[in-house]
């Protein structure tokens, strides 16, 4: 699955970097839903950093391979639609580099 966006974490628990694809690139930030207040309501907003615009949401996930834990996110705007990803690590041991690895709809 390719890489959309290259992130790195803060000391927060929040992520900043760069989605980037064909038609667009935008820094964006990955931050905890702290307004959060239902079970179904996301734990992550995802962030324009550029003009402060929401373009999507997260949830914290397991993996039902490994039990690891995992961020789902949803992502949507004019100029690219809906994307559907989930952040992982990023090659290499740095565990304060992520990536978004594009999940497209079955």
């Amino acid at each position: 699955m390719p890489t959309i966006a290259n992130l790195n974490v803060k000391p927060d628990g929040s992520f900043e970097g760069t989605l980037a694809t064909l038609n667009v690139t935008a820094p964006i930030a990955i931050v905890p839903n702290g307004r959060k207040t239902k079970e179904n309501e996301p734990d992550y907003r995802i962030i324009s950093r550029k003009n402060g615009f929401e373009l999507g949401a997260g949830w914290t996930r397991t993996s039902q391979n490994n039990g690891a834990e995992y961020v789902s996110v949803t992502m949507s705007a004019p100029e690219f639609g809906t994307i559907y990803g989930n952040v992982a690590n990023a090659p290499g041991d740095d565990p304060m580099k992520k990536v978004i690895i594009w999940n497209p709809p079955a």
